[in-house]
């Protein structure tokens, strides 16, 4: 299955500046955790390089690294970063998921 990820401009632009502020070189792992109130929890760290079963994807020089078994969860996610006067941060959206109230976690 080939999944469908989606990293926003303004994702990407945030994702590079960090790499550059931190000296990080290498790419943004997602993924998806057992864990939270509903078992999943999605999973979001920079990583050197990826591994060997790893799917890359690549938006505009900036890799994104998901493990075989996260594709499956996903699939049709949408990585935006979004800033508003209360807050700003990532935001996964994600509409084949139902998403619960206690944070990033969600059901499959």
């Amino acid at each position: 299955m080939d999944a469908d990820i989606q990293v926003t401009p303004k994702a990407v632009s945030k994702i590079r500046s960090t790499f550059e502020k931190m000296g990080v070189h290498g790419g943004l792992r997602l993924g998806s955790l057992g864990g939270g109130c509903s078992g999943l929890s999605y999973q979001f760290k920079f990583d050197t390089q990826p591994r060997p079963k790893d799917k890359v994807f690549d938006f505009d020089g900036v890799q994104i690294f998901i493990d075989p078994k996260s594709i499956l969860y996903l699939h049709g996610l949408t990585l935006d970063y979004k800033e508003s006067l209360m807050q700003s941060g990532f935001v996964f959206e994600n509409p084949t998921q139902r998403k619960l109230r206690c944070g990033t976690s969600f059901t499959a």
